[in-house]
């Protein structure tokens, strides 16, 4: 299926492993032209190896996400190299495994700046040539723990069940524009991160790491984790002319896993 992007520019935020990497990649397979970013200078090389080997154009960019003052020049620098930004991925790493309850102040602060705030400012400083243009797709990928909260991650949960309400008022305000603003969601892949998980759970309650992943993929109706790509591919569909009446919502990728409606 052609999805009609060709030659469009994203630029894919956290990309450098992961989730961020896997949606990189199937831009990329799609034509289109991918500014990948990340702290990790072996990690992006490797993203761009993997765009450059699906047949796309890639730039890569150091970029911490912890400091907003560097979002002008970097955003200048890919409309520079690779010209204006059709696609926006809002995608950020994980932090700490916590509690809800007894956490310093200065680590919500911290985790809000990194996994809100920033997307926020990024979002705002590519959103007006979009709207210039008519056209543009924001996807901010998040966590099923934003709607079935998700055991000892509660900043996680927390943060990024802010940005499932911001994305839903944002779609409303630029719909009429052309532009689209999603959500993306993934349950349990089979990432670096979900591994980290699946340790931490292992030394927490004091069983084997085999019987940790044992009693995710119980929850799971499919019986097994997702392949980084599937998610990739469900966020390039929502980027495409295909899903141009798609707006608003999110996009589960899950295997069956999350129980709300």
């Amino acid at each position: 299926m052609d999805l009609g992007i060709k030659g469009k520019v994203a630029l894919v935020m956290a990309s450098s492993r992961g989730l961020g990497q896997a949606m990189a990649v199937s831009l990329a397979r799609e034509g289109v032209k991918v500014a990948v970013t990340g702290r990790n200078p072996e990690g992006l090389k490797h993203s761009v190896e993997l765009i450059e080997a699906a047949g796309g154009k890639a730039l890569a960019l150091n970029w911490d996400l912890s400091d907003i003052s560097v979002i002008d020049g970097l955003v200048s620098q890919v409309e520079k190299e690779l010209g204006p930004i059709d696609i926006l991925i809002n995608n950020t790493g994980g932090p700490p495994p916590t509690l809800a309850a007894g956490q310093d102040p200065a680590l919500w602060q911290k985790s809000f700046n990194d996994m809100v705030l920033s997307l926020i400012a990024i979002t705002d400083r590519v959103l007006p040539g979009m709207r210039e243009r008519q056209w543009g797709r924001i996807i901010t990928s998040t966590t099923s723990g934003a709607i079935a909260p998700i055991k000892n991650l509660a900043i996680s949960n927390t943060l990024r069940a802010a940005l499932l309400a911001w994305s839903k008022t944002l779609s409303a305000e630029v719909a009429h524009e052309g532009v689209t603003v999603n959500i993306i969601m993934p349950g349990r892949i089979a990432t670096d991160r979900l591994r980290q998980l699946d340790e931490a759970k292992a030394k927490r309650e004091n069983i084997s790491y085999a019987d940790a992943v044992k009693a995710s993929l119980q929850q799971i109706p499919m019986g097994r984790y997702g392949d980084p790509q599937e998610y990739g591919d469900a966020a390039a569909f929502l980027a495409s002319q295909n899903a141009s009446f798609i707006t608003g919502t999110v996009m589960r990728i899950d295997g069956g896993q999350i129980q709300a409606i």
